[in-house]
């Protein structure tokens, strides 16, 4: 299913680039594609009780397909007024569709530093939505929560780069998944899947990350 049949499906409108240039450490919009989301959603495992956090949301489109495949709630942080605007016209718009579903769909206007990461939240994603410093606060913030409220947190990082993944080995995050795209001509357009605290004997498993690709009735 290609991305215009994915939008028309879900009632929403995510296409496109945006540049942003009113922060020098936060990028500008782009979404991750939905054959990327699909092989990501046939490998790893969402459960009904985790909570997303999206970082740099943008216009939702990783919000909504989650919500969509697994109903699962999720939490969407987005910098830029407009975009976060834009993310809003398509929940109202998704909604309409999928007003019965039980877990909710959420999205704040602000910088991911200044989000208070909630005690349910334990799945953090990421598509470079801004510097690697930022990258740094926003993942003390997560520690902080996880301190307070122990549990385990997984980092799902897009097209990862360098300096995501020395912040998040520096903070003794394991690399628990990695998920190649045989589609993408890029290297990097992939997921690296970082967990914390990082695995115990007995405590958690490779399968507890890994789902058959019919599990979620996805191609």
């Amino acid at each position: 299913m290609d991305w215009k049949e994915y939008d028309r499906q879900l009632g929403i409108k995510t296409a496109g680039v945006k540049e942003w240039d009113g922060h020098r450490h936060y990028h500008g919009y782009e979404p991750t594609p939905y054959w990327a989301l699909e092989r990501l959603c046939q490998v790893y495992r969402f459960h009904p009780g985790d909570r997303v956090v999206d970082f740099g949301c943008g216009r939702g489109r990783v919000a909504f397909f989650l919500h969509h495949h697994f109903h699962v709630p999720v939490v969407g942080i987005e910098a830029d007024a407009k975009t976060y605007e834009e993310a809003l016209l398509n929940l109202r718009a998704y909604l309409r569709q999928a007003k019965h579903a039980p877990a909710t769909i959420t999205f704040e206007h602000g910088l991911a530093e200044k989000y208070q990461v909630d005690a349910a939240d334990n799945r953090f994603y990421f598509f470079n939505p801004f510097s690697s410093l930022v990258f740094q606060k926003v993942m003390g913030n997560i520690l902080k929560s996880v301190a307070a409220h122990p549990r385990t947190v997984d980092v799902i990082l897009f097209y990862p780069m360098p300096g995501y993944t020395v912040v998040l080995e520096g903070l003794a995050f394991e690399l628990v998944l990695e998920i190649e795209l045989p589609e993408a001509q890029d290297p990097l357009d992939k997921f690296l899947i970082y967990r914390y605290p990082a695995r115990r004997r007995g405590r958690v498993k490779d399968s507890d990350a890994l789902v058959p690709a019919t599990a979620v009735g996805l191609r």
